[in-house]
């Protein structure tokens, strides 16, 4: 006999058309989230759980949702955008991350517009955290230049700002020309 006792669970019953109106109400309400992420949801628990009924397409729910002012997929990537560049990655990683949550090029253009722009600002933070360069106690050998250069191009910045800012000395931080500056990076700051 089992620890619980002998019931085994029942299986939750399968999804109708409207199950599934509460399961994406559900989601959106709990989650910040896009149209794609949404649908790939919904289209998980049809799998898992089975279908009953006329057959409804996840993608029509997660545009009637958007239609309805639940998901906004600008609003989304613009947010992802700048949290990501706040915690110090850069261009080509929110990026990613929007190719991941699956925003279309046309909602995502504002939010890599925001990297690209927070690039400098976004490099300093990220070395900052991680005390490479500038933020270093000593200067790093060659070989551990190497691995905080590749440590920031992983973070999603350019070849050309990881190696300027891994060759800075200790205290001397280099000049962007971004709309952030370093003064948003002071220690009381969760960067």
């Amino acid at each position: 006999m089992s620890p619980r006792g002998s019931r085994t669970r029942t299986p939750p019953p399968a999804l109708d058309a409207a199950a599934l109106d509460r399961l994406a109400l559900r989601y959106v309400e709990r989650f910040a989230t896009t149209r794609g992420k949404l649908t790939d949801y919904l289209r998980r628990k049809i799998r898992e759980r089975g279908w009953e009924g006329d057959p409804v397409d996840p993608a029509a729910v997660a545009e009637r949702m958007a239609g309805l002012g639940y998901i906004d997929d600008r609003f989304y990537a613009e947010n992802k955008a700048m949290s990501l560049t706040r915690r110090g990655f850069g261009a080509s990683r929110v990026a990613d991350a929007l190719r991941q949550a699956r925003v279309d090029d046309a909602d995502a253009v504002p939010a890599r517009t925001i990297a690209a722009q927070g690039e400098g600002a976004s490099a300093l933070a990220f070395a900052k955290r991680k005390r490479i360069g500038p933020f270093a106690t000593e200067p790093a050998d060659p070989a551990r230049r190497q691995k905080q250069i590749a440590a920031m191009v992983r973070a999603g910045h350019g070849f050309a700002v990881a190696r300027r800012i891994v060759e800075a000395g200790p205290g001397d931080v280099p000049e962007f020309n971004d709309a952030v500056t370093l003064e948003h990076c002071d220690e009381g700051d969760p960067w």
